[in-house]
Formats: structure tokens, sequence, C-alpha cells
């Protein structure tokens, strides 16, 4: 990847949230302070500050389904993306979107889930057998 990408967000909780995007995503801890946590979130940088989430409506039209907007998540490849698809299934995650694999067969297959972290911020995850296609039209 050449140029990692940086997102902060509000949660409600430090704690709470180095458990989800930590223990149970697998990110890696980096630098924080009291009031914020930076985690390396499968090579991305976000940034977790304490204070209150961003309102979101399912207002976003993909397919057959209202996703939550805005929402934010990463892109991975398949084998990853069934591991942590697991792992949130194994931990009780109530999703919004199970895993499931949406344009089937068509330019930029994709597979996906969404759920919301422990503060109620909306994360898609999607997964690509092939990398290259992630910008298919």
């Amino acid at each position: 990847m050449a140029h990692p990408f940086h997102l902060a967000i509000n949660v409600t909780d430090l704690d709470a949230a180095r458990g989800f995007y930590g223990a149970l995503l697998g990110g890696v801890e980096g630098r924080s302070t009291q009031t914020w946590v930076d985690f390396d979130f499968f090579g991305h940088q976000l940034s977790l500050h304490l204070g209150t989430p961003f309102a979101t409506q399912a207002t976003g039209k993909v397919g057959d389904h209202m996703v939550p907007m805005p929402h934010f998540g990463v892109v991975l490849p398949l084998e990853t993306w069934r591991s942590v698809a697991e792992r949130l299934t194994s931990a009780g995650v109530v999703f919004v979107i199970p895993p499931s694999v949406r344009f089937e067969g068509e330019p930029g297959e994709q597979w996906t889930m969404f759920f919301r972290d422990p503060s109620g911020n909306p994360v898609e995850v999607k997964g690509f057998a092939n990398m290259d296609a992630v910008f298919a039209a």
C-alpha cells in the first residue's frame, strides 16, 4: 500500500474501543493519551477520540440494502475477510448486514459485512478474491 489512510472518529469509551479494534479486529495500538488512542487498522491509521460519535442514518441504497451513512471500513483480501468475519461471528457481534457476497459474477464482486463498534459507529469490511477488482466497473 503506497499511502495509508488516516481517519479520526469519536468514541464514548476508550477501553471498549481498545477491546473492539485491538483484541477483536486485530488492530495494533500505537500512541495514546487519556483522551485518544491510535491503531494500525489493517495498515491505516485510525485515531479514536473521546467524544460524541457522528450521527448516522440508513440512507445509502446498495443493491437490496439500505446501509448506514456515513460509515467507514477497510477492503481486505478475501481470506483475511473470512478470518475477520469468523472472529466477529464467534464473538456474537450483531451485524447490520451479515457477512455475504454482492455483485456476484459481476465486475467488482465483493464480500461485505456491516456492524457497529461499541460506540455505535458503523463499520463496513469488504473482501475481494482479486484485489485488482476493487475499482472494476
